[in-house]
């Protein structure tokens, strides 16, 4: 037997091959993160969830300038169609105030079509880093066309003309396409110019009618406090009860 043929992988046995030694597999159930015993007690909420909103955002902001936390407005929205088949995306949250909480949507995108065949829909904003969580349910409409102006002429023009560029959802031949209609915008709305906020473009106001607080504790021993709406004004400290969950 030749030099070369003893080191031909042919000739190789093919148990050893099989016992050769393999990378380790990941394995998710041996992932463990221990939080923090921070907590949150009942005591020290205000009387409505926008008001800890507030504070929370606050400060998710102060992480995100700090290097913690990255966008403290991004936001899963989960939407479901007629027939309760649910979806879900990361969007960001342009607004907030008593009524709930903003976004801007292409209004012919699958989100916005499942909105207009059922309102219901589920908020997330996921503060992984600083042990954090705040689950929103409630409905969805849409804001006026004013609002929806006001809020597209504050975007940059890059933005305003990838409204105008993606047809939302739909499916397209290739990347080639997209390019190519931004070009287009972008020769026809140079730079400075005013581009028109498009018709087929808008925002919904997510009005909730839960909102949980989640802050993680040691041992998974989670803190979890939910406002729940009441039919008295969602404004003020009556149009909210305040409960408990067991994590």
């Amino acid at each position: 037997m030749t030099d070369r043929a003893a080191a031909s992988p042919a000739s190789a046995s093919p148990s050893a091959a099989a016992h050769a030694p393999r990378a380790a597999e990941p394995d998710p159930a041996a992932l463990r993160a221990q939080y923090g015993a921070d907590g949150l007690l009942e005591a020290e909420l205000p009387g409505t969830p926008m008001e800890q909103f507030e504070i929370w955002f606050a400060q998710a902001l102060a992480a995100a300038e700090a290097g913690v936390l990255h966008e403290p407005n991004a936001m899963v929205v989960s939407t479901a169609d007629a027939d309760g088949r649910p979806s879900s995306r990361t969007v960001l949250m342009k607004g907030y105030d008593r009524h709930g909480f903003v976004f801007f949507t292409n209004y012919e995108s699958r989100k916005a079509r499942e909105l207009a065949a059922n309102p219901n829909v589920a908020l997330l904003f996921p503060w992984h880093p600083v042990a954090r969580q705040i689950i929103v349910t409630g409905t969805a409409e849409r804001v006026g066309r004013e609002e929806t102006v006001a809020y597209f002429r504050s975007r940059p023009h890059g933005s305003q003309l990838g409204a105008w560029a993606s047809a939302q959802s739909s499916v397209i031949a290739g990347r080639e396409e997209l390019d190519r209609a931004y070009a287009d915008l972008a020769a026809r709305y140079p730079e400075g110019e005013q581009v028109p906020a498009p018709p087929h473009w808008g925002g919904f106001r997510v009005e909730p009618q839960t909102v949980e607080f989640w802050q993680g504790r040691a041992n998974r021993l989670h803190d979890r406090l939910r406002y729940v709406r009441t039919e008295a004004d969602p404004g003020s400290a009556a149009g909210w009860t305040l409960e408990r969950l067991s994590p």
